[in-house]
């Protein structure tokens, strides 16, 4: 019965924040810290989340900054996850897929908030969109990217995209590895079924760019890849078995 309810709210809230937002871009109002965009889309995820039942627990908090961009870099195993990030993170933009920028008005207020959408069939254009994503970083605004590309079923680290470690070298900002658990059980990838609980995002140690080139996004993205899959084994026992960085014809910069 939760779903429905979820559901419900979400349209209420998309259906008030949204036109807002697009109001806002129209009338030309400057993205900022403390905004109108920051403030509606941590309104939709907040009431996303209470709606569902959902008890965040942070730790690190204090590595989260309004006063300087960071590259947060996160695992990704349910729609929650997004959620649970975006009601947190004090000043963001998004990189997401291209194909939520179709949805009816969501895509239209997501894009007017300046959630970065990206083709992941088009390589050329999916740069391009990170390249804008990494002024927007040097201009202090954060960027959220799940590297995986996609939802896990289970909390394993998969392989990482390249695109978005060229991002976080571009903006020359530090990298905040991010490692979320507990939304899998409240909404798994394939299921619609929504359940209460209690999620954790562990905000770890950040990863200095400055200095870094092109030529060291393997090596920075190997780093941040091991870190987390390092911490998750700490944390929660689980094991990957899966390499740093996605088989050349799976990638999807």
């Amino acid at each position: 019965m939760r779903a429905p309810i979820v559901l419900l709210v979400t349209m209420i809230l998309t259906g008030i924040l949204g036109p807002t937002v697009i109001v806002a871009a129209l009338l030309g109002v400057k993205e900022k810290a403390g905004g109108v965009y920051q403030r509606c889309m941590h309104l939709w995820c907040r009431g996303i989340l209470r709606v569902t039942g959902v008890k965040l627990h942070l730790h690190h908090p204090e590595r989260m900054s309004e006063a300087e961009g960071h590259v947060y870099i996160a695992n990704h195993v349910s729609w929650y996850d997004i959620f649970a990030l975006a009601s947190v993170i004090p000043r963001y933009t998004w990189i997401a897929k291209a194909e939520l920028r179709r949805l009816p008005l969501f895509g239209s207020a997501a894009e007017a908030a300046g959630i970065v959408f990206i083709d992941r069939d088009n390589r050329k254009a999916a740069f391009e969109s990170y390249k804008a994503a990494a002024e927007d970083v040097k201009r202090g605004r954060s960027v959220i990217i799940c590297p995986e590309g996609t939802r896990g079923r289970d909390y394993h680290l998969r392989p990482f995209k390249k695109g978005p470690f060229v991002l976080a070298i571009a903006s020359q900002s530090p990298v905040i590895p991010t490692l979320i658990h507990g939304t899998r059980e409240i909404m798994p990838k394939g299921s619609f079924y929504i359940r209460s609980g209690a999620v954790h995002i562990h905000f770890l140690e950040p990863v200095p760019t400055s200095g870094y080139t092109y030529a060291d996004r393997t090596r920075l993205m190997e780093i941040v890849w091991s870190r987390m899959a390092n911490e998750m084994h700490r944390l929660y026992g689980i094991r990957t078995a899966e390499p740093a960085v996605a088989p050349e014809g799976e990638r999807k910069e």
